[in-house]
């Protein structure tokens, strides 16, 4: 009997009465695929996975899924009779990857809050910014992000909870002093719908301030169930059935930030109905998660290109017992063809898989992974089950199969739009809501996806979205610098590097503008390549800077015979 195609897979797995049953819905005033199975909302998944299994492990802790609902239960009774938190109030969440950014998000999420995820690398009035910008009532933070904010221009009207601070402050008491009035409290009972919003996580654009993308539980909770769906269509794909309940209790290690989409959805959201052991590190360090892996026998590990190639490099030693790896899969960036392949030869038995998601996506878009990507090493994978994907010429006419465009998609997944931002969702939303996601790519004949290169003035540096023109404004701020193009600079470990060339005053001195910088950017938006121009840089007939020029040279310059 001939094994089924992935349609066919997929069509048997989603047919009535299947756990992944899809049938139509209307979202965003039009038709969409749903999962009629899916857990109404963040709180119903948290509620009915809350077992006594490993969940949250930290250095020296470890809670289960029974205790981290029980403790986000205080957590969100606090919220609701002490700060006043109502349904669709925003609640940001801004620390390293500590356990208490996990209960506090699952709190927000369970009372009809809407949790603000807030990159952890911003500066000070970056922080300001995404405060105001959501208009976040109350503040998570650990110890650098209260002193961090301390130090904005304009300090944003927020009530700021510390999280593993030393001490309580007037303007920031801690999480466990506060919690000693709520020890028995369980979760209040102002349950989210499927449609209400859920998150705010900020995206760089092209220019100007990061973008709130505004997402609700259905959507989130699409992403979830469409891995879901994948993961087994690939296994009926290869002839197999659905393996039994392992032995040994599956663990991933929380290595990518909490506030990136693959951190949130793809590691800690994922876990939950896999009762998977969620390891975390507050910071990326190859040795030092190595000896977790070992140590926990992980079975997976998601992270961006740069990372997943630490362990590649590290694996070949030989001094670390990784074999418990099953699976490395990749978000936030591509990964280099060659990795794909050393992937399959480091590990063991741990196969490498990969996709193309936005935070606008909710992550989901394609996937790919196991053998179809160790043949396919630069696709991207094929499309969701609730997504759509179409490529359109510079006139807005879908193209063929082979020929390269604009990407766009659409589905149940996608976000709500940006926050307070209707000028940038009717530019980027169509009227059939597609959306433009900057990405140029082509479909082949059979439906898998290859990213080529961006429309949008982007780096992606290590899975970090870098705005050139953000990083330009900062530069132009400096008295000194007169003109300045940002660009993307190739670099092997983390795929881009942020390069910029200067024409400024003779004496501008370019360790003293890294410093001025410091103050404004994130430490990874601050250029690490600074080159200068005695001439003012050439500009087209209309005045825009050749920046493709620039960077060309800057290439060679720094990378001699390329």
């Amino acid at each position: 009997m001939p094994l089924p195609s992935r349609a066919q897979a997929i069509a048997e797995l989603t047919a009535p009465g299947q756990t992944h049953e899809l049938q139509s819905r209307m979202l965003r005033g039009r038709a969409h695929k749903v999962f009629i199975n899916a857990p109404v909302s963040l709180r119903a998944l948290y509620q009915s996975t809350a077992s006594q299994a490993t969940f949250v492990v930290f250095q020296n802790e470890r809670m289960s899924f029974a205790h981290c609902w029980g403790q986000a239960g205080r957590i969100g009774a606090l919220l609701v009779q002490r700060y006043g938190i109502a349904p669709g109030d925003r609640v940001a969440i801004s620390m390293r990857n500590f356990p208490e950014w996990v209960l506090a998000f699952m709190a927000i999420t369970s009372v009809g809050g809407i949790a603000v995820a807030m990159n952890s690398m911003w500066q000070p009035d970056e922080m300001a910014y995404g405060l105001t910008d959501s208009g976040a009532k109350v503040l998570f933070a650990d110890a650098e992000r209260i002193e961090r904010l301390q130090r904005a221009r304009e300090r944003p009207a927020v009530q700021v909870i510390g999280v593993r601070t030393d001490a309580d402050t007037p303007d920031a008491p801690r999480l466990s002093t506060l919690l000693a009035d709520f020890e028995q409290a369980p979760m209040p009972e102002q349950a989210p719908a499927s449609d209400d919003p859920a998150t705010l996580f900020y995206t760089s654009g092209s220019t100007g301030h990061p973008k709130g993308v505004l997402s609700t539980h259905r959507a989130i909770l699409s992403s979830l169930m469409s891995w879901e769906l994948d993961g087994q269509a690939a296994l009926r794909m290869e002839g197999l059935e659905p393996p039994p309940p392992p032995a040994q209790q599956p663990g991933t290690l929380m290595a990518v930030p909490l506030f990136h989409v693959t951190g949130s959805h793809a590691v800690f959201l994922m876990s939950y109905r896999l009762q998977r052991k969620l390891v975390c590190m507050t910071k990326w360090d190859v040795e030092e998660g190595a000896r977790l892996i070992e140590a926990e026998r992980l079975t997976s590990f998601i992270a961006p290109a740069a990372m997943t190639g630490d362990l590649v490099r590290l694996s070949r030693e030989g001094r670390h017992d990784l074999s418990s790896l099953i699976a490395v899969g990749g978000g936030g960036a591509p990964r280099a063809p060659e990795q794909v392949a050393q992937i399959g030869k480091s590990f063991g038995q741990a196969l490498p898989g990969t996709g193309w998601g936005m935070t606008e996506t909710n992550a989901i878009g394609c996937g790919i992974g196991g053998q179809e990507y160790l043949e396919r090493p630069a696709s991207s994978g094929r499309c969701s089950a609730v997504m759509e994907l179409k490529v359109i010429d510079d006139e807005g006419r879908s193209l063929p199969a082979g020929e390269r465009g604009e990407l766009m998609v659409r589905g149940t997944g996608m976000f709500e739009g940006y926050w307070n931002r209707p000028e940038v969702n009717a530019e980027m939303i169509d009227a059939e809501g597609w959306f433009k996601t900057g990405d140029i790519a082509y479909l082949d004949e059979e439906g898998y996806v290859f990213i080529v290169d961006r429309s949008k003035d982007l780096i992606i540096r290590g899975g970090e979205n870098i705005g050139c023109g953000a990083v330009e404004a900062a530069l132009l701020e400096h008295p000194k610098v007169h003109e300045a193009a940002v660009y993307a600079v190739p670099d092997e470990r983390l795929g881009e590097e942020v390069g910029a060339t200067l024409h400024g005053a003779p004496d501008l001195d370019l360790d003293e503008l890294r410093a001025f910088l410091m103050n404004r950017l994130a430490r990874f938006e601050v250029p690490r390549y600074l080159l200068t121009s005695a001439q003012p840089l050439p500009r087209t007939p209309s005045g825009k800077i050749l920046k493709r020029e620039l960077r060309d040279l800057a290439v060679q310059q720094l990378q001699p015979g390329r």
